[in-house]
């Protein structure tokens, strides 16, 4: 049985995890799946309740840059862009570290480490009271929607892990830029939570966006995921009224069975965090598909849009 801890109950936690058990906790992005990154053990299990595939590496979380750095070989624009974005919603992939402690399993074989520092209050304090790094993937079955709240990952994984640590809805609701910075060429593995043209601004020079490979460099790179069973319409000018629809904007579309608006304002922010739930509430099999009306490609847009284009792919 899973075990739903109060935001106090951090002790408990922090001696599940010790033991080589799977904890969810809260991040600003969506909730973490963790495990102690230099576990075998624990990354396979990982790995074995999310029914993921092996060759899809992960994100390991610590509490600071200098944690980081012995996990991983900083150069100065890692420093840089480390010291703006963190803790934030911004995942970097770097050369691994000689004597890293990681397990080989959570970087699939590679010879880069995928590193991030949460800004989640609850996250910060969990991560320095175990003294581990922790191994995070999203809290959902592989190729599902991304939770935001405990009961998502409770929807999803529960029965399969001991703990889910309960730290409230995600702010920021959509996960982690990555951006991989392990070659002389910056690449952007991932839009996320943090903005490509605010990257761009650091750097002092355009982010290539990678393409597909037979092995995915970094988490959320497979061609479907993040997706709901029923089909998504993606771009959506009108409804059908078997449809249910996710809007954008102050005028939505009318007709559908059933709406959900991202935001009635039209802000990327407040879209980005209602997103995973919205994708959610509407995945029921009494609507034919999920419509979904144009977002701007932009800013969060870019990570929603993305998001939403690889949950549609191949339905």
């Amino acid at each position: 049985m899973t075990e739903l801890l109060a935001p106090f109950a951090l002790d408990r936690a922090v001696s599940l995890l010790r033991q080589g058990e799977l904890v969810a906790f809260p991040t600003e992005t969506v909730y973490g799946l963790g495990g102690d990154a230099t576990s075998e053990a624990a990354v396979a299990a990982i790995f074995a309740a999310k029914e993921r595939p092996q060759f899809n590496p992960l994100i390991v979380h610590v509490p600071d840059l200098a944690a980081a750095e012995t996990l991983a070989a900083f150069d100065g624009r890692a420093r840089r862009i480390a010291r703006k974005f963190w803790p934030g919603p911004l995942t970097l992939v770097l050369k691994r570290a000689q004597d890293c402690p990681v397990a080989l399993l959570a970087c699939a074989g590679l010879d880069t480490l995928a590193l991030r520092v949460p800004a989640h209050p609850l996250a910060q304090k969990l991560l320095r009271a175990a003294g581990l790094p922790l191994a995070a993937p999203s809290a959902n079955r592989s190729g599902h929607v991304s939770p935001t709240t405990s009961a998502h990952v409770m929807e999803e994984l529960g029965g399969r892990i001991a703990a889910v640590l309960d730290g409230g809805p995600c702010p920021i609701g959509i996960e982690s830029t990555i951006l991989d910075l392990s070659g002389e060429k910056p690449l952007l593995l991932r839009p996320g939570g943090a903005a490509l043209e605010e990257l761009e601004k650091i750097l002092g020079r355009p982010i290539a966006r990678a393409q597909g490979g037979a092995q995915p460099r970094a988490p959320g790179m497979l061609e479907r995921h993040y997706a709901p069973s029923l089909p998504l319409r993606l771009n959506a000018a009108g409804v059908a009224k078997t449809e249910a629809l996710i809007a954008f904007g102050p005028e939505p579309l009318l007709g559908a069975a059933r709406c959900i608006s991202l935001s009635p304002t039209g802000d990327l922010q407040e879209a980005a965090s209602r997103l995973f739930a919205a994708l959610r509430a509407l995945d029921n099999p009494a609507f034919s598909a999920i419509a979904v009306m144009p977002i701007p490609e932009w800013g969060l847009g870019l990570a929603i849009n993305d998001r939403l284009a690889r949950a549609a792919r191949g339905r």
